[in-house]
């Protein structure tokens, strides 16, 4: 039984790693980490697509560190995409975020080729990755101008990010130091995002919801008992509710920050029970 159970195992490995594409330019000639991975099931067509953005403070991170989503969303019958994106301080963050509304482009105009419903795009991100989320799903300016289609967008699910509202977490986030006698970071928030407050404004997504924009149904996740992240959750899904965009706010209990994106795709998992009931509702429109 032993020996069933490991080639059993062996084979669902080899499957996976035949399924995925790596490392894939989306820009001619571009930089290192203009590259993506995708994910297709075997003999996908026409299926939709997750759009995700990986997390790491803007500054780290990889395409790769996304555990159980990619066959967890095949099994759901998406093709799944990952994409890498330049990082601060090598790039300012307006560059950061037109890398990934670039990627994006992309994958609209080559997807099919994996299976994908160029038509039918879900975008989600953890952490950093959810401010890239959720900017790109409600300040159509950078996919426009990257050429790809704003109204393709099925849905969002920015996963426990603190940075919504840019303007409310450097006040937070500095008060709470100063308060408490305590340095400011070096390279916090307020350099981050461009030490302008029109830029904090401009790169928040709070900024730019509004009614008959084409704005996606969000899912919005969260730590339940982080107080920055949950403050922000529930600020960006009142913002979206008042502009009729259908929302959902969800903070998981015992959890943390890392733990809720890693074991999104875990069966019994209560965030990925939502993330499911989500996927569900957005498909059947």
């Amino acid at each position: 039984m032993k020996h069933l159970l490991l080639a059993s195992l062996a084979l669902v490995t080899i499957t996976f790693a035949q399924d995925m594409k790596s490392n894939i330019p989306y820009v001619e000639n571009g930089h290192a980490r203009h590259v993506l991975d995708i994910y297709a099931p075997a003999n996908a067509k026409n299926l939709p697509v997750v759009f995700w953005i990986h997390g790491g403070g803007w500054q780290q991170g990889d395409k790769s560190d996304v555990e159980l989503k990619p066959q967890w969303f095949m099994d759901k019958g998406f093709v799944f995409v990952s994409t890498n994106y330049r990082l601060l301080p090598e790039v300012d963050m307006g560059t950061l975020i037109r890398d990934c509304a670039k990627s994006f482009a992309w994958v609209q105009k080559n997807i099919a080729q994996h299976g994908g419903d160029p038509k039918r795009v879900l975008v989600g991100g953890h952490s950093a990755g959810a401010q890239l989320a959720a900017i790109l799903c409600t300040d159509d300016r950078y996919l426009k101008e990257a050429g790809a289609d704003f109204n393709a967008l099925i849905g969002s699910v920015p996963v426990d990010g603190d940075t919504y509202d840019i303007p409310a977490m450097i006040e937070t986030a500095e008060t709470r130091l100063r308060v408490h006698g305590m340095p400011m970071p070096k390279y916090g928030h307020r350099l981050k995002f461009g030490g302008d407050p029109e830029k904090h404004r401009d790169f928040s997504a709070v900024t730019h919801v509004a009614k008959g924009k084409g704005i996606p149904p969000f899912l919005i996740l969260h730590v339940s008992n982080h107080p920055d992240t949950s403050i922000q959750a529930r600020r960006f899904g009142a913002v979206l509710t008042e502009a009729g965009v259908p929302t959902t706010v969800f903070g998981a209990k015992d959890t943390d920050h890392s733990k809720l994106n890693d074991n999104l795709g875990k069966p019994g998992d209560p965030a990925t029970v939502a993330l499911s009931d989500f996927v569900a509702r957005v498909l059947k429109k």
